[in-house]
């Protein structure tokens, strides 16, 4: 252990060295599957080719200049983004919590300038939106704002999936000035709300003149088998937030805007030192030119529910598994005890999973994991989860 790092991690005992697609290789040179892709970050696996030679090729050219020049390639990937989400205009940063930052100060302004004095945002119970301290304050999880008080004012918490809440609590709030909702919870233990939520959400917003602000972090670059989440839907937000697997592992946010939304932050208004530099908005493009060049976004959906069927056939018989819910490749295990333990068996077994919400194993494989890891994954797996019921 390094004693010379904060100890804001509870580091699990391995060091990897490099990986190949779905697999990494510690220290000692053991194989793991990696069926979490650094928390739904490398949806295009270990040491991609595409990445490899983007970063290459731009790091001998170029890394950095600031945002007080244009930026050819940042502007390029601006297009490409535009492209496949509809939106207007986008603000690059260098994570989530920056680009849901963004958006909290596009809906601040957005209410200052229709009058509002104090204007709020509507939240999510289990919600998770970073660990800034006014993302922190719009999260939904009391454990991880315990200590950082005092949080930040102007957000009013409902239940998710659940537009009556909403409704109800624009009756008693005239401050509202937008939404901030996961089209999927991820760390809230993937929860996929009904399908039409995102349709009444769109409407509601737009009888209450809000802002549909959605966080397609975790859910967004082609996971669930849209380039976006809601493109499930009919629905187009005013402000969408990106990250994780933008850049495949290269640190990159980015805050979409359409309508009025786009039109709220100015000059001098918001900035990045290193948002959107050369090097990260290479990695970015070579994402988005491999998604396509490999169709691997509609394949999330054939793969996810190969492993979900794979999964109910094999824990049917299993009591302790309350549901098995997946859309694309978020796929979420809900056990009917705290299970956080399957981290280090399965670790134990060289397989990478997760727990979130105490009781629900997290799978966030790589968009090109193969038919044999899928296999070994939910055989592995299937196993480990009997292992640990069993003892209950």
């Amino acid at each position: 252990m390094n004693n010379h790092i904060m100890p804001t991690y509870q580091r699990l005992p391995v060091a990897f060295e490099k990986g190949d697609g779905a697999w990494l290789w510690d220290d000692a040179n053991n194989r793991y599957l990696d069926a979490l892709s650094g928390i739904a970050v490398c949806n295009l696996g270990h040491a991609h080719p595409a990445i490899h030679h983007a970063l290459m090729a731009q790091s001998a050219k170029l890394i950095h200049t600031s945002n007080i020049y244009r930026n050819s390639i940042q502007e390029h990937l601006a297009d490409r983004l535009i492209e496949k989400s509809a939106m207007d205009n986008v603000f690059f940063c260098n994570s989530g919590a920056e680009a849901n930052e963004a958006a909290i100060k596009i809906a601040r302004k957005y209410g200052h300038e229709r009058g509002i004095e104090v204007p709020a945002i509507i939240v999510m119970e289990k919600s998770f939106h970073g660990r800034t301290l006014a993302t922190l304050s719009a999260t939904g999880n009391i454990k991880v704002q315990q200590g950082f008080a005092p949080l930040v004012d102007g957000f009013v918490r409902v239940p998710y999936n659940n537009i009556s809440a909403i409704e109800d609590a624009l009756t008693h709030n005239p401050s509202i000035v937008a939404v901030l909702v996961e089209p999927i919870q991820g760390e809230g233990g993937i929860n996929i709300p009904e399908p039409d939520y995102l349709n009444q959400l769109r409407n509601l917003c737009d009888k209450h003149q809000l802002l549909m602000m959605l966080d397609e972090i975790q859910s967004g670059i082609g996971r669930t088998g849209k380039f976006l989440a809601h493109q499930h839907s009919t629905s187009i937000p005013d402000v969408c937030t990106l990250a994780k697997a933008l850049g495949n592992g290269v640190p990159i946010g980015a805050c979409l805007a359409r309508g009025k939304a786009a039109e709220i932050l100015t000059a001098g208004t918001h900035g990045s030192t290193f948002g959107g530099n050369p090097l990260a908005c290479s990695a970015a493009l070579a994402v988005l030119t491999t998604l396509d060049k490999e169709d691997l976004i509609s394949s999330a959906t054939t793969k996810g529910d190969l492993i979900c069927a794979g999964f109910s056939e094999k824990l049917k018989n299993n009591q302790h598994v309350v549901d098995i819910r997946h859309i694309g490749l978020m796929i979420g295990i809900e056990l009917d005890c705290p299970c956080a333990e399957l981290v280090k068996m399965a670790l134990h077994q060289h397989l990478l999973i997760n727990v979130t919400n105490d009781t629900v194993i997290r799978l966030l494989p790589p968009l090109i994991i193969n038919d044999e890891q899928i296999h070994l994954l939910v055989n592995q797996l299937t196993t480990l989860i009997y292992e640990f019921t069993h003892t209950l």
